[in-house]
């Protein structure tokens, strides 16, 4: 199954809108730390906790293939750049 195929099956089984949200935050272009994810999502009304947070990054990260990991003093995650187009017309898709 192609990478568009499995964001877009991602996407679908959006509940609350938090799935959509994550993959908007890569869109940015910066490197993000699980921490800084909770956060925003917080930020953003979303009823959400830290552990929540690591296992959707662990599905984008190992499932969809769509994000890197940057080792440190804390995992930042990012997305591969060949994706981002791909991710964006997902996430216009799904609206």
């Amino acid at each position: 199954m192609n990478v568009e195929i499995r964001v877009r099956k991602y996407l679908e089984n959006d509940k609350n809108g938090i799935r959509r949200e994550l993959l908007l935050i890569f869109l940015d272009g910066k490197k993000h730390t699980s921490d800084e994810i909770y956060e925003i999502l917080k930020a953003k009304g979303y009823e959400i906790n830290k552990k929540s947070v690591s296992a959707m990054l662990g599905v984008v990260s190992s499932k969809l293939g769509i994000v890197k990991t940057e080792l440190g003093e804390k995992k930042k995650y990012y997305i591969k750049s060949e994706y981002a187009d791909l991710v964006e017309r997902a996430v216009k898709a799904s609206l």
